[in-house]
């Protein structure tokens, strides 16, 4: 494992024509934008219909707890998502993997659509919807790694988190899709939102899998991989990259796992937990109307993607960690504050907290994509980068709507919510000091300033990004 701070371009693998960097970014954005499509829609059906019509409880506050549990198995499935789908881009192609984990995540997203409810076949029927959500898991985990390698693969040195941002920005414009879907569906009856209506913003999904396929059966492989294959052949294929990620890369692993911890705990307790706390009755909710709680998650989204972008243009300028450092501790404020603020009862200070929320984890999460990939050798990126991300991502957003809703029901007040999410994004602070600094301008500064102390810093093989 080389340790150099170059980050020269390889002579055979120049940079894509400009209609072919359009398509990388959307090729590597639309299987994100689908993933947490299906997310945010599964998240908002189970805060607002699914509880009724899967998980019958005399408790609405507890059924809301067995929905966010399944939403929650989705993110234990990852992982071995990542290890699988990160061996097949590894060996195979970061392309093959992408195609496979993009059909696999529509196909859930479409049949959770048909699955019959508790009134119909009784217990079968939850049974079914956590089997769809375990597939929808082992799928995305594949997806992350695969599309964060691609874009990056394909970026010049000096422009990768521009790339990369195209990655993170699925999270938000998915969501953003996944809200107008439900606000479309919420000007429907109360009685046909509860029986048919929430069906559909799963079966648009459906629509999503023919545009995706599309695209991404035009982009080329990354071409660092096909430098791969040019100098390594058929022993490319007889690599073990998931055993070799935890044989010499293990640190960087829970290191980086350990920064996902408090970006997904904060991200997801805005995207699915605020809503269910929104509209919950009191004593343990808001008992805002739904529609305007959609109608202020789309908001604060359209501010998380704003973040995503100068996060990652920051980045590539100033470098990863101090960048991302800044988001986290703006989110450790934050969170302290959006809950006194939301509690206000109001729709405007609904709105206003989630804006501040995802104004600072934006911040972290344009970058971060970017920055997990460049912690890997080339040999081991899409494993590397999809385990680290989703280990943090299941102790993180699997399990941060599950702990605050439980928090609630134990104390009766969600600013103990916060005090969660603030020690959360304690440890991925000090996970983030921990890491070397990635960004190829950054490490040339560092080389300038420190050239007899910067070799032991940089991320392993910087050059063979290109």
């Amino acid at each position: 494992m080389t340790e150099q701070i170059s980050a020269a371009t390889e002579a055979n693998s120049p940079p894509p024509a400009r209609s072919g960097i359009v398509r990388v970014a959307i090729a590597s954005g639309v299987g994100t934008s689908l993933e947490f499509y299906d997310f945010a829609i599964y998240g908002t059906a189970t805060t607002l219909v699914l509880t009724d019509t899967f998980f019958m409880t005399d408790d609405a506050w507890f059924g809301t707890f067995l929905g966010l549990a399944t939403f929650a198995i989705g993110f234990l499935m990852a992982p071995l998502g990542a290890a699988g789908f990160g061996w097949l881009g590894d060996r195979y192609g970061r392309r093959f993997a992408l195609l496979l984990t993009f059909i696999g995540m529509g196909a859930a997203t479409v049949l959770m659509g048909v699955l019959p409810t508790y009134a119909q076949i009784g217990v079968a029927a939850p049974l079914l919807l956590v089997i769809l959500r375990m597939a929808h898991g082992l799928f995305r985990g594949g997806e992350t790694g695969g599309a964060a390698a691609l874009a990056i693969e394909h970026a010049p040195d000096e422009k990768r988190a521009r790339y990369g941002v195209f990655v993170a920005l699925g999270s938000p414009f998915g969501t953003i899709l996944a809200n107008l879907a439900f606000a479309a569906v919420l000007f429907l009856p109360d009685s046909s939102v509860e029986s048919w209506g929430w069906r559909l913003p799963f079966l648009a999904g459906g629509i999503a899998i023919v545009l995706g396929i599309w695209i991404r059966r035009g982009v080329a492989e990354s071409p660092v991989f096909q430098q791969m294959v040019r100098e390594e052949g058929q022993t490319l294929k007889d690599r073990r990259p998931v055993a070799d990620v935890f044989r010499s890369n293990w640190r960087r692993v829970l290191l980086a796992a350990g920064v996902n911890v408090g970006l997904n705990s904060c991200t997801f307790a805005l995207v699915t937990f605020m809503v269910s706390y929104a509209t919950s009755a009191a004593p343990n909710g808001l008992g805002l109307p739904r529609q305007e709680v959609v109608n202020a998650s789309t908001l604060g989204l359209l501010v998380h993607a704003a973040g995503n972008v100068l996060g990652a243009w920051a980045s590539d300028r100033f470098g990863r960690r101090p960048v991302m450092l800044a988001g986290v501790l703006g989110s450790l404020v934050a969170v302290l504050v959006i809950f006194p603020l939301a509690g206000v009862g109001t729709i405007g200070a609904f709105a206003a907290a989630l804006m501040l929320g995802f104004a600072t984890t934006g911040l972290i999460f344009g970058p971060m994509y970017t920055f997990f990939t460049e912690l890997f050798p080339r040999d081991q990126r899409q494993s590397g980068m999809g385990i680290a991300f989703h280990l943090g991502a299941v102790l993180g957003g699997g399990i941060s709507p599950l702990i605050a809703n439980r928090i609630i029901a134990a104390t009766g007040n969600a600013v103990n919510v916060g005090y969660y999410l603030a020690g959360a994004c304690v440890l991925s602070a000090l996970c983030l000091m921990a890491l070397p600094e990635t960004a190829p301008r950054a490490l040339r500064r560092l080389h300038l300033k420190h050239p007899a102390t910067v070799p032991r810093t940089p991320a392993p093989d910087a050059a063979d990004l290109r």
